[in-house]
């Protein structure tokens, strides 16, 4: 048993050099430090999730598209189509990077908890296609914000200031630099009850407005396909902006949306 012991304590200091270095890298004023700490801005997303896509990714802008980078990742579905007959999808293809195509996805669990339009999305289609397609789909999207975040240089619009910096005063803390006790740093407002609350609160209303935006948006019919005149059936408005389950469409109706 001593000797398990002195192994664990090896292995934890090996973590813990690691960490180091890799907080280091986080800390850089490269272009990949710059993204790391972009991508931290999102909710959800760490210090060791953001390293984990920077590391896996590179380049951002050797993806042409998000779409693209989706792909990459391995979280877009699979397509099936013969002949003439109407494309069929089915589950994601889960190529890729599964290591961090996994930490994605815990991320998107986190995300669909904190107040925001992430989370006003997570719960529009867990409404419709239940919550394990539901967070997927909220990693897919994590994914595009990434590639849109870092090719076009912007922070994420909706990001709570106060938990940024708190997120991104623990690789320098890893990172060996002093601690500063006593003295009020960046990351200051977190600790302050009533600054998180107004976040919170700010927060909150973009997660309102994007469902105001979802319930008056209707999706646009293909090219050739003409939709026939007449009101918005009743609920569809309610569930998009509330995540409400809708019925079932019968046999033989179409149950993807255009």
């Amino acid at each position: 048993m001593a000797g398990l012991l002195r192994q664990l304590d090896f292995a934890g200091e090996e973590l813990r050099l690691l960490d180091a270095d890799l907080s280091k890298a986080a800390l850089t004023d490269d272009e990949r430090g710059q993204a790391v700490r972009r991508l931290m801005t999102i909710p959800g997303i760490d210090a060791t999730v953001a390293l984990s896509v920077v590391a896996a990714v590179g380049d951002f802008t050797r993806f042409r598209s998000p779409e693209k980078l989706v792909a990459y990742f391995g979280l877009h579905p699979r397509v099936r189509q013969s002949g003439g007959q109407p494309a069929v999808h089915g589950p994601i293809t889960k190529a890729g990077r599964a290591h961090t195509r996994g930490m994605l996805v815990e991320a998107a669990w986190a995300a669909s908890k904190a107040p925001g339009p992430l989370r006003g999305f997570y719960q529009r289609v867990r409404g419709r296609r239940g919550m394990q397609i539901a967070v997927v789909a909220t990693a897919r999207k994590r994914v595009v914000l990434c590639w849109q975040l870092t090719v076009k240089g912007e922070d994420y619009a909706f990001a709570q200031p106060s938990l940024v910096a708190h997120k991104q005063r623990r690789p320098k803390l890893r990172a060996g630099l002093p601690a500063g006790r006593g003295r009020k740093g960046t990351a200051s407002g977190y600790s302050l009850q009533a600054v998180r609350d107004a976040e919170r609160r700010l927060a909150e209303q973009s997660e309102h407005a994007y469902r105001t935006f979802i319930a008056g948006w209707q999706p646009t019919p293909p090219a050739g396909r003409h939709q026939p005149p007449g009101p918005t059936p009743v609920g569809v408005d309610v569930a998009a902006a509330t995540g409400a389950r809708l019925p079932k469409p019968e046999k033989g109706q179409a149950a993807r949306q255009g």
